[in-house]
């Protein structure tokens, strides 16, 4: 099982938008991903369930712990890395056709 560790950065910290599009890139692997909130000492949850995202209490600052165990593990960490690294940027299909 690979872990990793990342601070969130993000003004909502992990919920709303940036919760969404955290699951949104779990659910696209097939490993096993969990989370949990460093921070707050709370126990692993489902990365790929947004109620069990967003009941971590993510705020600002907060440190976060991934997991992720499967065929997939590795690409999905990094995806989340960058995901939470980037501050929830993606870029739209539009801002992709001008580049």
């Amino acid at each position: 099982m690979a872990e990793i560790e990342l601070e969130v950065t993000h003004e909502a910290g992990l919920h709303l938008r940036p919760a969404a599009l955290f699951v949104q890139t779990a659910a696209a692997f097939e490993a096993t991903i969990e989370v949990r909130n460093v921070s707050r000492d709370t126990p692993f949850k489902n990365a790929k369930s947004a109620l069990e995202v967003m009941m971590l209490g993510v705020n600002q600052g907060h440190r976060i712990a991934i997991r992720a165990e499967g065929e997939d593990a590795e690409e999905a960490l990094e995806a989340l890395r960058r995901l939470i690294e980037s501050n929830f940027e993606v870029d739209s299909p539009a801002e992709e056709e001008e580049q």
